[in-house]
């Protein structure tokens, strides 16, 4: 049941009410737009928004909350849930919680919030719309300005890719002619390699029995040497007592040649002739044999020995080198050299078009944008620096950290995809699979766009555990304001 207090508030607001209606035909603190669903029923009823009852008209803004959605109240602060619409004329209409109304402080820029006259609220809602409409205009003219850059990027992106789907045409056609033309390089190749390999074979084989003739000779007389210098007594033999006689045959190191050591060398016999010694003995003792030193020693840095060993090395390269080719052979290998050559320059032709074929289709295959504008961003880095760190961000390719004072870049992603809402899919890049946090994930980075007129990254932060954030500014975001001088709102009268 209502009081007697009630009641005067009842009559009070149906007193307020009714002036306001007879002025603008809605309760206190209804918008415009909301006005047709407060207008009294032929019963003199209001039916709750919400459909959950329905009250006497006069209990409209009556400050008593009798709907569960509190849409009685829209003048009053009676419902916890109610809704209070402030007009603002001249600047942007809005809703504030009733709990605001009458409490003193002045939440509408035009104060019809407050009409208790517990505070007297000043209306200064033409200088903050004044002041929103230049603003709005600012950033009308910088959203204009970005967008005639966007739509230079755009052209430029969509003329690159033409060029790019002609260009692959083209390199197609020639790579398409440069493989038969090396498979039939390769073809003479092999026919010239044939004759070649088969001709140098044939001078090296000569060449191996050569020195392997020469070497035979050299065993010879290195035998004979031996043989003379161990046949102490000239009787064309070498017995046990001549080996005896030579301290490097002694195999136990005790620094005796015992006649059993002896008989080691000389295989068991008392002696051998020399047809024997050489081709029985001699292999088997030639690096153990020391030939005797009778002459002195040359003088340290004596110059004539060194130029006389210098000339002993010479002779020997000389002699170890192989001979050159014949004139025949010559031709073979010059004319196998031409064929590699024609060949090695057809296929290292042939492998650059494939490389740029690949390099060509993964252009074409990029998503860069609806109108192909972020395509300018390919190939360029972005950095910026905070207390800490140098944050590079290499568009389509990879985002990066490293310390600001020098040291090793961590990787924070490679180009994944656009990753923004499904209604604004180009508001966001994924950078993912960067490199792995300790005991925890792999590091990835979303880059945040906004319109700019000037390609910057601003600003990079850390949200979650090695999840990075970047916010990038550029042109290409930016997209054509609307037509028409930027209002501030409608201004409800």
């Amino acid at each position: 049941m209502r009081t007697l207090h009630t009641f005067f508030i009842i009559l009070a607001q149906l007193l307020c009410s009714s002036i306001t209606n007879a002025t603008i035909g809605r309760p206190r603190g209804v918008s415009i737009s909301m006005a047709s669903l407060y207008q009294p029923a032929e019963d003199s009823t209001f039916t709750c928004l919400d459909g959950s009852s329905k009250i006497p008209y006069e209990y409209v803004n009556d400050d008593y909350c009798d709907c569960n959605d509190g849409t009685d109240e829209p003048g009053t602060s009676a419902c916890p849930n109610g809704k209070f619409h402030c007009t603002n004329a001249g600047y942007v209409p809005s809703n504030i919680l009733s709990s605001r109304v009458n409490d003193g402080v002045c939440d509408c820029c035009d104060g019809t919030d407050e009409d208790a006259g517990r505070i007297e609220c000043v209306n200064n809602c033409k200088e903050l719309g004044k002041k929103l409409r230049e603003e709005q205009d600012r950033t009308r003219k910088l959203q204009q300005e970005g967008f005639e850059k966007q739509k230079t990027f755009s052209d430029e992106g969509k003329r690159v890719h033409e060029e790019k789907i002609a260009r692959q045409a083209e390199v197609e056609k020639e790579r398409e002619t440069l493989e038969i033309t090396v498979k039939d390089l390769e073809t003479a190749k092999l026919e010239a390699e044939s004759p070649e390999t088969e001709a140098k074979d044939k001078h090296q084989k000569a060449w191996d029995e050569l020195k392997a003739e020469k070497q035979a000779k050299k065993e010879v007389e290195a035998a004979s040497l031996a043989f003379k210098d161990l046949d102490t007594n000239g009787d064309n033999s070498i017995d046990l007592q001549e080996i005896i006689a030579h301290p490097e045959f002694d195999i136990d190191s005790n620094g005796i040649v015992s006649e059993e050591e002896a008989k080691e060398h000389l295989e068991d016999k008392e002696s051998v002739d020399y047809d024997t010694f050489t081709n029985d003995i001699w292999p088997h003792v030639k690096d153990i044999y020391k030939k005797p030193t009778t002459e002195e020693p040359p003088p340290e840095g004596d110059p004539s020995t060194e130029a006389r060993g210098e000339e002993a090395q010479t002779e020997q390269k000389d002699e170890d080198s192989m001979p050159e080719y014949d004139e025949e052979t010559k031709k073979l290998i010059e004319a196998a050299d031409e064929a590699r050559k024609n060949y090695d320059e057809a296929n290292s032709k042939l492998k650059e078009l494939d490389n740029e074929l690949s390099s060509i289709k993964s252009y074409l295959e990029q998503d860069y944008g609806p109108n192909r504008e972020y395509a300018i961003l390919q190939d360029q880095c972005f950095e910026y620096t905070d207390r800490e760190y140098t944050y590079k961000y290499c568009p389509f390719s990879k985002g990066s950290q490293r310390p600001k004072n020098g040291g090793h870049e961590t990787s924070l992603g490679n180009w994944g995809n656009w990753a923004g809402p499904e209604n604004d899919k180009y508001s966001v890049q994924l950078y993912e699979k960067g490199q792995n946090c300790w005991n925890g994930p792999d590091r990835s980075v979303k880059v945040h766009l906004k319109c700019g007129l000037e390609h910057r990254l601003l600003s990079s932060s850390e949200p979650s555990r090695c999840e990075y954030a970047f916010e990038f500014e550029t042109p290409c975001r930016c997209s054509q304001p609307s037509g028409g001088t930027a209002q501030a709102a409608h201004d409800e009268l």
